[in-house]
């Protein structure tokens, strides 16, 4: 799509009768500057073809009728050759209106856009992109619509107030839209009436945009987001099947005095900004001065720290040899330790081994012992009691027997000199005398 012919900047959006020929390049390149995204095909269309289908169809029949007559001799000759001669004349006007019926049939839609058919006026489909025939003598091809080419369209307002009610001398809007219902866009509104529409909704918007602002940040316009519009514009032109694509605003021009106001003060602001350039030269070469004695106090902390990390790995050194000195020491305690302490458990396992040796043999010498005690029991006990002293009964009863006192007591001491066996390790007893009985 070409550039717009702009007339106070303004974009203008039309549709044109063209023939077929014509379609691609008021398609492409517009007319004089305009936007034409539909076209009227001014169709070549007509119903001659049908002149000679029928004047070849009454030449077929007139061939017929004559070849049917019934005559003979050289009138029968005539009607033959005159047959012939109208069939072949028929068949020929029959093959050229058929030709000619062909070829007008023929309909080449343009790639990137949409043909709109009806049949006898009525909208009844649309046709791709490509060769179509169209057999029927009143269907045609009414508009050819541009879906796929993003149509830019440029809409200043004049005199848009800001919040303060200051009149901006204008705002450039700029937007890309693209028709994506062909029949819905040429029913409802058509290319003519579709410019005033865009026309007054862009101008609506931007004038709600421009009630937003305050007039000193009016230049913060050009190249704002303009997302919440372009939403807002797709929503009012999708009833004539056509979506935004993009919009922005490139430029802002203020009044003339406000103009001058803000000359005044971007000459103010340059000397602000060239006083914070003076002043920005005097802080940097402060700060340079400041970062060099920084830098050589850095030197000598530096130095410093190199003397101060010598000393600690010096002092890290000697602590480091006396920790391996005492280490080493350690160590020959712990040896000597270690190897007395072995020799101690050794002796002490020896000396306990000798313990329980002897303490076995003790157990094994007191068994012996307590059998050798016990079998000798036996044997004092089995000689004792072969040797044990025989009762003597002294009977006291009797006639002239004496049972006086005196002679118990006698009897008394006399018993235990009685001779009795001897025991090993007793004396023997004395036996005392019969007589003394």
């Amino acid at each position: 799509m070409s550039t717009a012919r702009t007339v106070n900047h303004r974009s203008v959006i039309s549709e044109e009768v063209a023939p077929w020929s014509d379609i691609r390049q008021l398609l492409r390149g517009g007319e004089a500057g305009m936007l034409i995204p539909v076209i009227i095909p001014r169709h070549r269309r007509k119903l001659w073809w049908m002149l000679p289908m029928w004047l070849g169809l009454f030449g077929v029949l007139t061939g017929v009728m004559l070849a049917v007559q019934d005559s003979d001799g050289v009138s029968a000759d005539a009607y033959a050759a005159l047959a012939v001669l109208a069939c072949v004349f028929g068949a020929f006007l029959l093959l050229a209106g058929g030709l000619w019926w062909w070829r007008s049939s023929i309909v080449e839609i343009e790639q990137g856009t949409t043909g709109v058919l009806a049949h006898y006026g009525a909208i009844a489909s649309t046709l791709e992109p490509g060769r179509h025939y169209l057999w029927h003598p009143w269907s045609r091809v009414d508009f050819v619509v541009d879906t796929s080419t993003e149509i830019p369209y440029s809409a200043p307002v004049m005199a848009c107030p800001t919040r303060e009610s200051v009149p901006l001398r204008a705002i450039e809007f700029f937007l890309k839209f693209r028709i994506t219902d062909a029949v819905l866009f040429v029913r409802t509104i058509g290319a003519g009436n579709f410019d005033l529409v865009l026309s007054s909704v862009v101008q609506d918007a931007i004038r709600q945009r421009g009630r937003q602002v305050r007039t000193e940040r009016a230049y913060d316009l050009r190249g704002s987001d303009v997302a919440d519009m372009q939403e807002l514009l797709n929503r009012q032109l999708s009833r004539y099947g056509v979506r935004i694509t993009g919009c922005n605003i490139p430029d802002v021009q203020l009044p003339a005095q406000y103009q001058q106001h803000l000359a005044t003060r971007e000459r103010v602001a340059k000397e602000r900004t060239a006083y914070e350039q003076e002043w920005g030269l005097t802080r940097k070469r402060r700060t340079d001065s400041l970062q060099m004695d920084i830098e050589r106090a850095k030197k000598v902390r530096d130095a410093r720290i190199v003397e101060v990390k010598a000393a600690l790995n010096k002092a890290r050194e000697e602590v480091a040899q006396l920790l391996e000195e005492q280490e080493t020491n350690a160590q020959r305690v712990r040896f000597e330790i270690e190897t007395r302490g072995r020799s101690g458990l050794i002796s002490a396992e020896n000396e306990a081994r000798a313990q329980r040796s002897l303490a076995q043999a003790y157990r094994d010498n007191r068994a012996v012992l307590q059998y050798e005690l016990a079998r000798r029991r036996l044997e004092v006990g089995a000689v004792l009691a072969g040797k044990a002293p025989q009762p003597v009964v002294i009977s006291t009863d009797g006639a002239g027997g004496d049972t006086s006192a005196l002679s118990t007591l006698l009897t008394a001491q006399l018993l235990p000199r009685l001779a009795l066996p001897s025991v090993p390790g007793v004396p023997r007893a004395e036996r005392a005398p019969d007589g003394e009985m």
